[in-house]
């Protein structure tokens, strides 16, 4: 058998070694609770929103949340955690193997709760991506296996924004130090939320921004193009009155729609089995042909909306990953017009004045 030492220093494994002070056998620890997430169900209406989490949780989809103050964007984002399925060993080890870089382990205690990470929007490119005099992993390596939450979008700095284009597409954090370069696994999904203009209120009939338009295409233009097309979901939030939420009857709690999430995993599981992609939302384009082709309906739709929205490449494999996703929902093994469908709308929402 494989002898496990736990020297909490090199002087400590040489006196062992050496047959000076022998270490006792390590005692593992229990596994850490995660923190408190909140429930689904605790989020009134909104329900095309609700649906857009559910299927980025499906498929590992990028997440796009625009409405005004109040609306649930920041409610709906922290509820996610509770509808992912929990960390894999083969995950926990990988977060937990990052997060002892960073100091963070508690006690030698692991997880299995999948990490949601909120930086502020304040962050530094260091904080984000990684760096310092120790070229500690930052918050998108931190959220490796999980979820980087960042709301108020458009209020971080546009070269931190645009640094995080890399992770995004390769799942690595590459951290420069001296002449070295270190890499950090950093496979997130991102979760990001925002205001449609800088007040808030663009578009909402019983305020209105006093600004619009260019109130609007000022806030949004902060946020990339190339940034955007990673993007897989937009959906809007509109407003909500004291009326709507009182008599807004309850939604699905976390429990129901993590077990639709987990069916529509395991049938992504099965899909990849033999790769090294786990989740649609990770599928190269060359796959998407053979897992996603769409009937002859969805096709025309698909080559419509692609003219229509003058979708680039990566927005069309995009779109078709989204269908692929929906499809698996619906328990459907063929993507269907009516999945392309529900795709396509996640990629117009709005970001434009009103």
């Amino acid at each position: 058998e494989l002898e496990i030492l736990a020297p909490e220093t090199l002087i400590a494994l040489v006196n062992h070694l050496c047959g000076r002070a022998p270490l006792p056998a390590p005692r593992p620890a229990a596994v850490a609770d995660g923190p408190p997430v909140l429930d689904l169900g605790e989020v009134r209406g909104q329900a095309r929103a609700r649906r857009a989490l559910e299927v980025a949780a499906a498929g590992g989809h990028n997440l796009l949340m625009i409405g005004p103050p109040g609306a649930g964007k920041s409610m709906l984002a922290r509820a996610l955690p509770g509808i992912l399925p929990p960390l894999s060993p083969v995950e926990a080890l990988e977060v937990s193997m990052i997060h002892s870089v960073a100091g963070l382990i508690r006690e030698g205690r692991i997880s299995r709760a999948r990490p949601f990470r909120e930086p502020h929007h304040s962050a530094s490119m260091a904080a984000m991506i990684g760096g310092g005099r120790r070229a500690t992993p930052g918050e998108v390596s931190l959220a490796h296996n999980g979820v980087l939450f960042l709301d108020e979008l458009p209020e971080f700095p546009p070269q931190v924004l645009d640094a995080l284009r890399q992770p995004l597409e390769t799942g690595e954090a590459v951290v420069a130090r001296a002449n070295a370069h270190l890499r950090y696994p950093a496979r997130v999904q991102l979760v990001a939320a925002m205001n449609p203009c800088r007040c808030g209120w663009l578009g909402d009939p019983a305020r209105g921004c006093a600004r619009a338009p260019g109130c609007g295409l000022d806030y949004q233009a902060r946020i990339s193009g190339p940034l955007l097309d990673r993007i897989d979901i937009r959906v809007e939030l509109p407003a909500l009155s004291p009326r709507e939420l009182a008599h807004a009857p309850p939604g699905e709690d976390s429990a129901t729609v993590a077990q639709r999430v987990a069916r529509a995993r395991a049938a992504q599981a099965a899909r990849f089995r033999d790769g090294p992609v786990r989740l649609n939302a990770h599928a190269s384009g060359s796959l998407l042909e053979e897992i996603a082709r769409p009937d002859a309906g969805g096709q025309a739709l698909l080559e419509q909306a692609a003219e229509r929205l003058r979708l680039t490449a990566r927005g069309y494999h995009r779109v078709l990953r989204l269908a692929r996703t929906i499809a698996d929902l619906d328990g459907s093994a063929r993507v269907r017009r009516p999945h392309l469908a529900e795709a396509v709308g996640y990629r117009q929402a709005a970001l434009a004045p009103a």
